[in-house]
């Protein structure tokens, strides 16, 4: 296993300060954990980190500090019950992931902050702008467009004859929307083909394999989401076995099979959400906090799937790998 820091410097703060008034201030406060997926409990990798950067600063869960986590499971139609929960909760701050989320918790005007996957903020109008996003939000940028290219050329470099792409989302999802529509500019700059295979529903996954079985692309980049997330087992199989190289968007989905992955760092993520929170906690407003900019995208190579697909990775390509999974 090789770890290795791309990309590094672009908008990095101090993740570490000093204990606030706030927190000595006698006060509990209370956070709220909100995806589209599974919740973001205490005990969870993101949850854990979020209490112990919090607790840095000095709001100590248990102390002056409680933790409410909720997750739709899949079902997005269920988040804004779920945030309206959260409000019953008399929450100070909610951390998110998704876009959906995002647009529930504007809804209910509670300050927010988006640890990932919401897209591009500002073209689906979340937020005013990445410097001064205004309103109640504020949070990570995914940087799309500089990703989605990256993203291609990795896979280029995986396989140099690559002509078509064909590119999985959710077309009911904005952010995700907006996220393919980066990434299909950038395959077209690339000079390469984009096969555009939206999906709403599981159902939808089955059309979309049979129209790549129709027309076979030369790989597959999946933009992620609740709906593509849940379904990724499918989209790995398939990719198996029509032996078509295959890039996701975070190191968990090349950890769980898929073949390669470029993204955004996200314990790195949950770090700077957590700082953001407490930020909030002191008594700065979202809306005056401008996102901030991961620093550390990791590539990550799963060599088991490699092997098991018959491909071989290019040493050039390994050698620029953060993490290799034997």
């Amino acid at each position: 296993m090789r770890r290795r820091e791309f990309l590094g410097g672009l908008g990095s703060v101090s993740l570490l300060g000093p204990r606030s008034a706030a927190a000595e201030g006698g006060r509990t406060f209370h956070l709220g954990t909100l995806t589209p997926i599974s919740p973001i409990t205490e005990t969870s990798p993101g949850g854990k980190i979020l209490i112990k950067v919090l607790g840095e600063r000095g709001f100590k869960l248990g102390q002056n500090l409680t933790f409410e986590a909720r997750g739709a499971q899949g079902d997005v139609a269920k988040l804004p019950a779920l945030i309206g929960e959260l409000k019953t909760k008399n929450i100070d701050a909610v951390v998110i992931v998704g876009y959906p989320t995002a647009m529930a918790a504007k809804a209910a005007g509670i300050a927010t902050v988006a640890a990932s996957g919401i897209g591009d903020p500002v073209e689906t109008k979340l937020i005013e702008s990445l410097a001064h996003p205004g309103g109640q939000i504020t949070g990570i940028s995914d940087v799309a467009a500089t990703l989605s290219a990256k993203r291609l050329s990795l896979l280029k470099d995986m396989s140099p004859k690559l002509s078509k792409v064909a590119m999985l989302w959710n077309k009911d999802d904005l952010g995700m929307t907006t996220r393919y529509q980066a990434s299909a500019k950038a395959a077209q700059e690339l000079g390469l083909t984009v096969q555009a295979l939206g999906v709403r529903e599981p159902d939808d996954f089955d059309e979309a394999f049979s129209v790549m079985n129709g027309d076979l692309p030369d790989g597959i980049l999946m933009v992620a989401d609740a709906l593509t997330i849940l379904n990724r087992k499918r989209v790995f199989e398939f990719a198996a076995v029509r032996k078509l190289p295959a890039i996701y968007e975070n190191a968990d989905l090349a950890r769980d099979g898929g073949l390669m992955s470029y993204g955004a760092d996200v314990p790195e993520s949950f770090e700077r959400a957590a700082a953001l929170v407490a930020r909030i906690f002191n008594g700065a407003s979202p809306g005056d906090l401008p996102f901030e900019l991961p620093t550390r995208y990791p590539l990550v190579i799963n060599l088991k799937t490699a092997k098991a697909a018959g491909f071989e990775i290019p040493p050039t390509l390994l050698a620029l790998a953060d993490e290799v999974i034997e």
